[in-house]
């Protein structure tokens, strides 16, 4: 009732800035989802090319998703997303315990080279990571991982090693949480695996959540490393890889629009991902809030 008399008696000066600040968020709205929504109609475009005349399609139709599912013989989608999926999914397991093993280790515990570690990370964070591109493909190489199907674990190992510096977010989190309850744990006859285990771990649900996402995100869209690993074995292919040359010159008029619905396509994981941890985001923080 008291909410509905302050609206009501709201000045006429503060309505009209509350229409321009709507409005605004409206055009930034339309703005972010113009192109996915431009993405989703090319996808089901009939006319072939990059280019039209009008912005919405003249014809639609089901063929560009079916021709990127079926043929196989120029570019083999299918097989790229396996590809993509399998590397993804193992990094995804391997990048999350490196980083929340670190982050809780650094949190947590207190040793002689932790302060070092720690600003050892936040230098070399300041450079980009394709600087080490070159040395990392060299290394893969001596170790054949540089060739047939050695390439996936070869990029399982490039994405996974190094995600143990990226504590820096997960750490702050932990710090959070207060150490009288770790205390209380091992006081009675917890282990510190335990304690990780079975305390720790669903006080940071969101964290957790927060860290399963980029660690799946990261191989998923990565183009660079994936390119100059692969070179020319197109059975290794990643769907970046795969969606990139759907727009070189002699595939873009045929696959212009299959790459609109791989685009479609690749995006299905994410979000269905995202969809399911939701759930586990929104229970952590709402444990944290009552905590």
């Amino acid at each position: 009732m008291e909410n509905t008399l302050k609206k009501n008696r709201m000045s006429p000066r503060r309505r009209v800035i509350n229409l321009i600040v709507h409005i605004f968020l409206a055009v930034l709205a339309a703005i972010w989802v113009l192109p996915i929504f431009w993405i989703v109609l090319t996808s089901f475009r009939a006319e072939k090319g990059a280019y039209t005349a009008t912005f919405l399609p003249q014809g639609y139709t089901l063929d560009n998703y079916v021709k990127l599912f079926t043929d196989k013989n120029v570019l083999n989608f299918p097989k790229m997303f396996t590809n993509t999926l399998i590397i993804a999914v193992v990094c995804c397991v391997v990048s999350t315990f490196f980083v929340l093993s670190v982050s809780y280790s650094l949190s947590r515990m207190r040793f002689g080279f932790r302060k070092t570690y720690m600003n050892i990370a936040m230098i070399l964070g300041l450079f980009p990571g394709f600087m080490a591109m070159v040395a990392q493909y060299i290394i893969l190489k001596a170790m054949g991982l540089s060739e047939g199907s050695a390439v996936r674990f070869g990029l399982i190992i490039v994405y996974s090693a190094c995600t143990g510096l990226g504590f820096q977010i997960a750490k702050g989190y932990f710090d959070t949480i207060p150490r009288s309850i770790d205390e209380a744990a091992r006081i009675d006859g917890a282990t510190q695996w335990q304690v990780f285990t079975k305390i720790t771990m669903p006080l940071a649900k969101p964290i957790v959540i927060y860290t399963v996402m980029t660690s799946f995100i990261a191989p998923w869209v990565d183009f660079i490393f994936a390119k100059v690993l692969c070179r020319a074995n197109a059975d290794q292919f990643t769907v970046a890889i795969g969606l990139w040359n759907m727009l070189q010159k002699e595939y873009i008029y045929q696959w212009y629009t299959c790459f609109a619905a791989g685009a479609v396509i690749i995006s299905i994981p994410i979000a269905a991902l995202f969809l399911y941890m939701q759930r586990y985001y929104v229970e952590g923080m709402s444990g944290a809030v009552k905590g």
